[in-house]
């Protein structure tokens, strides 16, 4: 007889993987899930030879790519969100992101070349043909990198193929981009720790959610520290090339779509305060729960009583 619960953690979009499905049929479920996660990493990884975003990007200035409906849409929608957060969201930033290659580097880029390379960072230079199924960028050396948009809408992708399951109750987390499926099996709604922008394992706070998607973005997860004593770490802006000096450390979006909640947090983290807020008031029922650099926490009214933390404080909105 089959399990009725599974567990699992497996490494797959260059990630962390990890799965809590719960009724009849979940191990089922978890295979299609496990399949359409590796599925997803074939079409839109600009790292794999022949996706659709690297044949793009192989492309950019030369000619249109012919591309998936599925890859056609995610870039429309993309599109749409630069438009939405005046670019502080672009994922034409992926030849910046490779200059600055925070993961391995220990020194920041000369300031020329990150000024060269910041120009071919454009939103705009996207040609996007939905009728003809193409795709192109504008200008030799532009590149996309869905790596601000992808775990979000690959959590969206699980969510609705665990549904289709039968599935009623589930928790999945794609580096840490969390997406939940109704309640946990006892009922109660699932609580989704937000990780400690400055103390190794341990957790600022934690909300409690029903069937949405929660998402952080922070600059601890990649980072050095240059011979200044500043830290450089992986979020860049899309406005000045270097990483985002917004003095927020921790951007934390509670949605109904993980792929809207993926880039708001980035563009939240982008703009700062006001100007995140701003891109929030764009879609009902978005919250947000926000971390500044001298640790103080300000959380959105419509997740107060979702919020669980013993820190104080303030109230946004």
């Amino acid at each position: 007889m089959q399990c009725p619960d599974i567990q699992k953690s497996i490494t797959c979009m260059d990630t962390a993987v990890s799965m809590r499905i719960h009724g009849q049929g979940a191990g089922c479920a978890y295979r299609k899930v496990k399949s359409e996660l590796k599925r997803l990493e074939k079409l839109l990884s600009r790292f794999i030879y022949n996706s659709d975003i690297s044949r793009i990007n192989q492309a950019a200035g030369k000619s249109c790519v012919k591309i998936s409906p599925e890859t056609c849409g995610i870039l429309s929608e993309a599109v749409r969100l630069s438009v939405i957060t005046g670019g502080l969201f672009d994922i034409t930033i992926a030849s910046l992101v490779d200059l600055w290659n925070v993961k391995k580097s220990h020194c920041a880029p000369d300031e020329v070349d990150i000024r060269n390379t910041l120009s071919y960072v454009n939103y705009r230079d996207i040609i996007i043909d939905t009728d003809k199924g193409t795709a192109a960028l504008n200008r030799p050396g532009q590149a996309i990198d869905l790596g601000g948009i992808g775990k979000g809408y690959a959590g969206d992708r699980c969510m609705k193929l665990l549904e289709e399951n039968g599935i009623a109750s589930a928790f999945v987390s794609i580096g840490g981009n969390v997406s939940t499926l109704g309640n946990n099996p006892n009922g109660h709604p699932w609580r989704v720790g937000i990780r400690h922008p400055r103390e190794l394992n341990s957790l600022i706070g934690a909300v409690t959610v029903t069937g949405k998607s929660v998402v952080t973005s922070g600059d601890y997860e990649r980072y050095f520290i240059d011979r200044d004593g500043i830290r450089r770490h992986h979020i860049l802006s899309p406005i000045t090339g270097y990483p985002v000096d917004s003095g927020l450390i921790s951007v934390t979006v509670i949605h109904d779509n993980a792929l809207t909640a993926d880039a708001l947090s980035t563009a939240i983290f982008t703009g700062g305060i006001e100007k995140g807020l701003g891109c929030l008031a764009h879609y009902k029922g978005a919250e947000a729960v926000l971390v500044d650099k001298d640790l103080r926490i300000y959380v959105t009214e419509g997740i107060r009583d979702y919020f669980i933390t013993k820190l104080t404080y303030s109230k946004l909105g």
